[in-house]
């Protein structure tokens, strides 16, 4: 029979050829892959007769590949198993063999048909078993950095308290601390108000830690700490090439950081009023707008703000917008004074001796009663910031076991003449007699000014100078010109 250039013989050897030429690359392709491998491999048939093996191997064992091909895999190899592996039809899985000396991790894998088997390939995982345990030292040491990341980002993201922490006794703080379990279940904003040194940041870890987000990030941010043109941009973030000096990759701001968590906002009365603006579009849109982004991202974040000022008086004032403080008091949260929480004092004290006894490594025993008497009494204008400063001075100047009278006294004293001071500068008034000059009276006026600037700041000048709007060196030359005490 003819095979002619159109018949179907002819199409079918066509056929068959470029099947064949197609297997024989894929060969190829396999040979030079074994070839090339990094590990050792050898391929033995069903009786341990070496088919194949690849220059790695071959090296490993001190012979080339053409050597060992058509010998039984036992003249080839020292303790090997290969035979045995095709007999039984069980793989072995980082087995460990001793070939020239050195301990090895070898695989050994049974290639199966119709049930029976037919090769085994052989590879070597590791040529020496300290390379295993180098990789795995090499492995723990970066798994040991990677926790330590997320530790250290845990950390940095995560609250630190819970309800635990507010040590209390007194029906005044127990009130606050269940109406804030209440709320933390829920998802609204809440704003905690209350002096500073009151325990408000507390408040809001805790709820945090109490809510359906305690395992999401918890972003803390003071807004009385960030300058005003860099407000926007650690609230919201920017976008690369936004602005000169932008990070390349730009940044995430504090909202995107708080994603599916919780933000606060402490000292929120400091924020300026067109920060104000855009933080009440956030929550109403639950979105931002980072700057130089051309579209919103939308945002789930819950806010708990705080405040040490009154945000109703603020209002009145011009300084804070009406309608974000109505946002914020869904529920409000006034932590009392310390003044106002007697029966605490003992109690707290205990705590926060215990608690700067193991920071500062010295002991003490506790605290004896005279001297947590004196502690009751005092005023406490700094509330529990202040209970725990007075206490790291006792700790420092003690000489027995126990905190007594004589170690907390002094700061007390001293303490309490400035307060006095405060008070009565607090309570003067300026009466314009008849007759005065008008340039007489505004010498009263700028006195007064100035005494009320102290007063709001405790003493600190510089402090009292920028809040009158004027030099430190003006501030000084006042100080002379009307005698008050520098």
């Amino acid at each position: 029979m003819r095979m002619t250039k159109y018949g179907w013989v002819y199409r079918l050897f066509i056929s068959l050829s470029n099947q064949i030429k197609q297997s024989e690359k894929e060969l190829d392709l396999v040979k030079t892959a074994l070839e090339q491998a990094y590990e050792g491999v050898i391929i033995v048939d069903g009786s341990g007769i070496v088919m194949s093996m690849n220059q790695t191997y071959a090296s490993f064992i001190n012979k080339e590949p053409k050597e060992v091909i058509g010998r039984h895999v036992t003249e080839v190899i020292e303790n090997t198993r290969m035979h045995i592996v095709a007999k039984t039809g069980k793989a072995e899985i980082a087995d460990v063999q001793q070939i020239n000396g050195h301990q090895m991790i070898a695989n050994r894998i049974p290639i199966v048909v119709d049930g029976k088997v037919i090769a085994v390939v052989g590879k070597v995982m590791f040529q020496d078993i300290d390379d295993l345990f180098a990789m795995y030292s090499k492995y723990e040491k970066l798994k040991n950095e990677l926790e330590s990341y997320k530790r250290e980002l845990q950390r940095r993201v995560s609250a630190k308290y819970s309800f635990q922490h507010i040590i209390s006794q007194s029906e005044e703080i127990e009130a606050v601390k269940l109406l804030a379990r209440k709320v933390a279940k829920s998802e609204s904003t809440v704003l905690i108000s209350g002096e500073s040194g009151t325990g408000k940041e507390l408040f809001a870890h805790a709820i945090h830690q109490e809510s359906k987000r305690a395992y999401a990030p918890f972003i803390r941010v003071n807004c009385a700490a960030i300058p005003e043109s860099l407000f926007e941009s650690e609230l919201f973030g920017y976008k690369e090439g936004s602005f000169t000096g932008a990070k390349k990759v730009g940044k995430k701001g504090k909202f995107s950081l708080a994603h599916r968590g919780t933000l606060f906002l402490d000292e929120v009365s400091e924020m300026p009023l067109h920060m104000q603006a855009k933080l009440l579009r956030v929550l109403q849109e639950k979105e931002i707008e980072p700057v130089g982004a051309e579209v919103p991202e939308p945002i789930d974040v819950r806010i708990i703000a705080a405040t040490n000022k009154d945000l109703a008086a603020q209002v009145e004032q011009g300084l804070f917008r009406q309608d974000l403080y109505y946002r914020l008091d869904v529920i409000t949260l006034e932590i009392p004074p310390l003044r106002e929480r007697i029966d605490d004092i003992p109690l707290l004290a205990e705590h926060l001796l215990q608690q700067l006894s193991k920071e500062m490594g010295l002991h003490v025993e506790g605290i004896d009663s005279e001297a947590v008497e004196l502690l009751v009494e005092y005023h406490w204008p700094g509330n529990v910031r202040e209970l725990r400063n007075i206490l790291e001075r006792a700790l420092l100047v003690k000489d027995g076991a126990y905190i007594q009278k004589k170690d907390i006294a002094p700061s007390l004293r001293k303490k309490e003449r400035i307060e006095q001071k405060h008070r009565r500068l607090a309570e003067e008034v300026i009466h314009f007699e008849e007759g005065k000059r008008l340039k007489e009276m505004v010498e009263d006026t700028e006195k007064q000014a100035i005494q009320w600037a102290l007063l709001q700041e405790q003493g600190n000048r510089l402090k009292a100078a920028q809040r009158l709007g004027i030099s430190k060196s003006s501030f000084y030359d006042k100080l002379e010109k009307y005698q008050l005490e520098r």
